[in-house]
């Protein structure tokens, strides 16, 4: 994915993949059939790691709402924060029609995982409306932070003032 975020998908190579993966061009090509299905790997791996993560966070229940909830966007949105890391989460955003539908199952599989977890606490009817103003707050959140800190600070502020 570093590597698709520096150079942009068009402009990746399978060569430059191969040196950054430290192994062949020939040896890339016998695990990958094309830079499309390369790219799709990644960026199904990656968004099924912070899925998982997300999953992980919300069912710990001894904790309060408030802090997985900050921890859950963290892994899902705030981790893609930052110069390279800003690059990543465009890369993705910029190719949706080489991802096929997990770039609209995982973020709707996101969505369902705040939900109920807010539901727990202030049933669903109410959960849903407040699941879906903390995904446009962490959207417009992430477009303005300058950095990681930066998101988790405001994005801690608007939880808070969305569930308590």
């Amino acid at each position: 994915m570093a590597t698709f975020a520096r150079f942009g998908y068009r402009k990746t190579s399978m060569e430059e993949v191969a040196r950054a993966a430290r192994i062949s061009r020939p040896g890339l090509y016998f695990l990958f059939s094309s830079k499309e299905t390369l790219f799709r790997a990644a960026v199904t791996q990656a968004l099924e790691r912070d899925i998982t993560a997300v999953e992980q966070v919300l069912a710990d229940s001894g904790r309060p709402l408030s802090e997985r909830l900050v921890e859950a966007f963290d892994h899902w949105a705030g981790r893609y924060i930052g110069p390279l890391t800003r690059d990543v989460a465009a890369v993705i955003e910029d190719n949706p029609n080489l991802l096929g539908e997990i770039v609209e199952t995982t973020p709707r599989r996101f969505e369902e995982l705040i939900t109920d977890a807010i539901a727990v606490e202030s049933g669903h009817e109410a959960a849903s409306f407040v699941a879906q103003t903390m995904i446009s707050a962490s959207i417009g959140l992430k477009h303005q932070a300058p950095a990681r800190e930066f998101y988790l600070e405001r994005l801690k502020v608007a939880i808070g003032l969305l569930v308590g």
